[in-house]
């Protein structure tokens, strides 16, 4: 098969793959990149892609997509991932909204409850129409406000 993404890496890149794997640094992707990269080096083993997928417990695309990335977007990139240029999904609350939601969990629960829940809080917050809607999963994500 002829490749079209071939992988030469040179020596402190190769150190740095080691490194990686070697000391476990960083997360489980980023250490499975790192080996893909070390196994698919033409001036190192150069295996094929289908015996660095096996190797590693991944598909055979996954490998492609480590020698194209290393190829054309940088031994950084191939290695470390791409950073996300927007968020999966817009915060709810802005600053000034994190602020109030705290200032209402710390002020006194509605009549007939003994404390605030997460439940409450996004009732109320869409009741002072602060957000259209909100999940208490949500709302977890804001570690400051006091519940329970």
């Amino acid at each position: 098969m002829n490749k079209k993404s071939i992988v030469r890496l040179t020596d402190q890149k190769r150190q740095i793959c080691r490194e990686v794997v070697k000391k476990l640094k960083g997360h489980a992707q980023k250490v499975r990149r790192a080996n893909i990269l070390l196994m698919a080096d033409a001036d190192g083993p150069a295996r094929k892609d289908e015996e660095i997928a096996e190797a590693y417990h991944c598909s055979v695309q996954t490998v492609e997509n480590a020698r194209k990335r290393c190829v054309q977007d940088g031994f950084e990139v191939a290695l470390n991932g791409k950073k996300r240029e927007t968020p999966p999904s817009l915060r709810k609350l802005d600053g000034e909204g994190e602020a109030k939601l705290i200032a209402l969990s710390l002020g006194p629960p509605p009549s007939g409850y003994a404390r605030w829940t997460l439940r409450l809080l996004g009732d109320r917050l869409v009741e002072s129409r602060m957000v259209k809607s909100i999940c208490r999963e949500t709302l977890c994500l804001y570690p400051r406000i006091k519940t329970g």
